[in-house]
């Protein structure tokens, strides 16, 4: 079990294998235990990283709502980087995790444009079961009262409330509070930013969904028509949880498009 301290909250993270290094982040309420099959399956190639988002799994859940944002987790995954030394790396994630892949792009993105000497640590991306959030000022806000529902629903129901869903990703949660003040602070959105860059992503791109993933069917078809070159897979008999649902043909469809990733 390892951590790294961010000014005094610590993130929980484990590394396996050797080679290119493979961030994978987790989606809201779930954990690094979700991934237990793709680290299985990618470290005899690749060193795979997962780790538990602040709030989750056996991360800190500091008690002030100011500790949980986007640009915190966003720095939190560049640390994790700088923690195993990778220069760049595939980032990947599920459902929020995919999402937060795509704004690490942005933000990498935005610091090499100030910095033309400075390399973008994004590889390639891996967006599973995901969106690129909303250009829609009034479908971002349904999103967030969504999110600050699932807050409100914690802080009632404390992890009782944790969902099949949630159950299904594996791992455990210490904190209710946590989990309701990732939802409020970092489940949240607040601009079009990462819709905006899809035409801009000039990496490598797999955007898998499970084809019982209703919800997020839509946002993969937009998705893999707006980013150059994006490779789409639908996988069958799968829903939100797809490495989960399908672990072979999910684990096989990664291997082969990080094979192309990197012989480009």
């Amino acid at each position: 079990m390892a951590f790294i301290d961010r000014d005094g909250v610590k993130i929980h993270f484990e590394a396996a294998g050797d080679g290119p290094v493979v961030l994978l982040t987790h989606g809201f309420s779930g954990t690094s235990h979700m991934w237990l099959g793709q680290v299985a399956a990618l470290k005899a190639d690749y060193r795979v990283v997962t780790w538990d988002i602040r709030g989750h799994g056996r991360s800190d859940s500091p008690a002030d709502p100011a500790l949980y944002s986007e640009a915190l987790t966003l720095g939190d995954m560049a640390a994790l980087l700088d923690e195993v030394g990778a220069a760049t790396a595939t980032i990947g994630g599920l459902s929020l995790g995919g999402y937060l892949s795509l704004a690490f792009h942005v933000e990498q993105s935005e610091l090499v444009h100030k910095n033309p000497a400075q390399q973008n640590r994004v590889h390639s991306l891996l967006l599973f079961d995901t969106g690129p959030g909303y250009r829609n000022a009034a479908a971002r806000e349904g999103w967030n009262e969504m999110a600050l529902g699932r807050a409100r629903y914690f802080e009632r129901k404390g992890l009782a409330g944790l969902d099949g869903e949630s159950s299904a990703h594996g791992g455990q949660h210490t904190s209710a509070e946590g989990l309701a003040l990732a939802a409020a602070g970092i489940l949240r959105q607040y601009d079009s930013r990462v819709i905006d860059s899809l035409p801009g992503v000039e990496l490598p791109t797999l955007v898998l969904v499970g084809e019982n993933d209703k919800p997020f069917l839509g946002a993969t078809d937009y998705m893999a028509e707006r980013i150059p070159g994006a490779e789409k897979v639908v996988l069958r008999d799968a829903g939100h949880v797809s490495n989960i649902d399908q672990p072979e043909a999910f684990n096989q469809t990664v291997l082969s498009f990080l094979a192309r990733a990197y012989r480009a």
